[in-house]
């Protein structure tokens, strides 16, 4: 990099043509209402042309969203070029009902999947307790996933220690497990501290664990719903971040140039790092992740474009 390059701010870093372009992925959640579900195809229209690696469908507390889930990546896969992955739990549901949900996934065309072990039913972050015929965790679903046919299996992974672990080398010996049972891939959970993101990975990487992990990104205007979201999954944000959001509550527009700007010099940071994956919390809408995806390179075809 050149000294004229260095002296550029990250975002300008990005679009002076030298850094490599991303990989990319969106998560999307089920819609509740005829409302959200226009408001969800809106933003799955718009991201689809930037062909990202993967688009994830959540599955809500408790296996509460399963059917609307099954519909979405179902619809996806028919009606879109994406590559669909379903979100699935342990959660209220025996060890022969959640491989019925797997087989169905395959049956359907379905090829990836994100275990996770769950909260319990509206209490995120709340004490799990499995069912006797369930599940234990995320690695015994990800050996039964694959036990139903060969599945990619994407796995979480909190990289600022699991709020119900003792220490981060119990985070990598989980994760260690969830490899031998068959993950392919680990997801972030969404932080804010890269330094302590780079220090994990770097814990992860001398333990032994090559998979490819992609950094969770939360592109999030709205400080306070952040603040609801992060506190019972133990996720710590940092001073700064609050404090450039303070004032304005009433200035929606303001506050969405930050988060744009924030998740735009922390994904720019991380390629330079050497993450080529990215993942984006999308919260069902493109606005924000168009843009960083822009800044980062990631955009249509010039025939896309034109269509």
């Amino acid at each position: 990099m050149s000294p004229h390059e260095t002296a550029l701010g990250p975002v300008a870093r990005a679009a002076a043509g030298n850094a490599r372009r991303p990989s990319v992925s969106f998560e999307f959640s089920p819609p509740k209402t005829p409302e959200a579900e226009e408001s969800l195809w809106e933003a799955i229209r718009r991201l689809e042309p930037l062909n990202p690696a993967f688009v994830s469908v959540t599955y809500g507390a408790g296996g509460s969203t399963r059917d609307r889930t099954h519909r979405t990546v179902v619809r996806m896969l028919k009606e879109t070029t994406l590559k669909p992955a379903a979100h699935l739990t342990c959660v209220e549901a025996s060890r022969a009902e959640v491989d019925e949900v797997v087989q169905a996934y395959w049956d359907a065309g379905i090829r990836h999947i994100v275990a996770l072990r769950g909260d319990p039913p509206g209490n995120i972050g709340g004490a799990y307790a499995p069912r006797p015929d369930g599940y234990l965790n995320a690695t015994e679903l990800t050996a039964g996933i694959r036990a139903v046919a060969p599945f990619e299996v994407s796995v979480g992974l909190y990289p600022q220690i699991h709020p119900e672990s003792p220490s981060l080398d119990h985070d990598i010996d989980v994760l260690k497990a969830k490899v031998d049972a068959g993950a392919t891939r680990a997801i972030t959970q969404f932080f804010y501290d890269i330094d302590a993101f780079l220090f994990f990975m770097d814990r992860l990487r001398k333990a032994g664990v090559n998979i490819p992990v992609s950094p969770g990104i939360m592109p999030v205007s709205n400080y306070k719903g952040l603040k609801k979201m992060a506190g019972p999954v133990g996720i710590p944000l940092p001073a700064w971040l609050g404090n450039l959001f303070d004032g304005l509550d009433r200035d929606a527009e303001t506050r969405k140039l930050i988060a744009a700007s924030i998740a735009s010099e922390m994904c720019v940071r991380l390629v330079e790092e050497g993450y080529s994956d990215l993942h984006f919390y999308t919260l069902n809408r493109a606005d924000l992740v168009y843009a960083i995806c822009r800044v980062l390179g990631v955009r249509e075809t010039p025939s896309e474009i034109a269509a």
